[in-house]
């Protein structure tokens, strides 16, 4: 039986090194300085501003089809009759899910298909995605004339362009070295570094929810039933010091 466990160990454990040397390689590749980001999905307005900005700069490609209008009003505290008038505009009902009107022929004009970014935060990590939406750059050689310094050639435009405005490498003229400066040229977007830095948090905090919408459900109950092991576990001591009175 011991040999039968160790050999169903051994491919586990180097299937796990394979995925842990995979990520630890991927991290390196980017050279990139990630900008450290610690999401609050109990910031309701928050999570308002970033639901607002991504209906409106995010929904037209990537959808977030496993999450439903409803429950992201009722989480957010977004009346019903806002919800409707400033969410949907693809003539759904509230409950339906969080979709867009995208072609068949999309997959074509991006290369593939524009993924579903329901679990995105989950899989790519907030700090990817933070600094992902911060680092889009010109870029005239790639099709959209953009770039991105955490996830090279990226196959699709800088949809937030307009509030951060022209963002350009600025690294001198040396030849075969890698870039890790970019430059951005200020009065060009609708918002300045500061506000654009926000914007970009709230997105990532509201993407962080879609992720695990009831986190903070589990988190609540989780404490409701810490305090009733405490309690229980008082009288559980007291009726076991009752019982054994007697005896000693």
């Amino acid at each position: 039986m011991a040999m039968k466990t160790r050999n169903y160990f051994v491919p586990i454990l180097a299937f796990l090194c394979v995925m842990v040397a995979g990520n630890l390689a991927a991290s390196s590749a980017i050279g990139w300085h990630m900008q450290p980001i610690e999401s609050n999905i109990a910031d309701k307005p928050s999570l308002q501003r970033g639901a607002k900005l991504y209906i409106g700069y995010c929904l037209g490609c990537h959808e977030l089809q496993y999450q439903r209008y409803e429950r992201t009003a009722e989480d957010l505290e977004i009346p019903l009759d806002i919800a409707l008038e400033s969410m949907i505009f693809t003539g759904q009902k509230i409950g339906g899910l969080i979709k867009n009107a995208m072609p068949e022929v999309s997959k074509d004009w991006f290369g593939g298909p524009p993924p579903d970014l329901t679990m995105v935060a989950r899989v790519r990590g907030n700090e990817w995605l933070y600094n992902y939406l911060k680092t889009f750059y010109v870029d005239e050689s790639r099709p959209f004339g953009v770039n991105n310094k955490v996830f090279p050639n990226v196959g699709m435009p800088h949809a937030l362009l307009e509030l951060q405005g022209i963002q350009r490498e600025n690294c001198g003229t040396v030849a075969g070295a890698e870039c890790l400066e970019l430059k951005l040229e200020e009065g060009t977007g609708a918002y300045n570094a500061e506000q654009y830095d926000q914007a970009v948090y709230d997105i990532v905090n509201f993407l962080d929810y879609v992720g695990d919408p009831s986190r903070l459900d589990r988190e609540r109950i989780g404490i409701y039933v810490l305090l009733f092991l405490v309690i229980l576990g008082v009288f559980t001591y007291l009726l076991n010091r009752e019982f054994w009175k007697d005896i000693h």
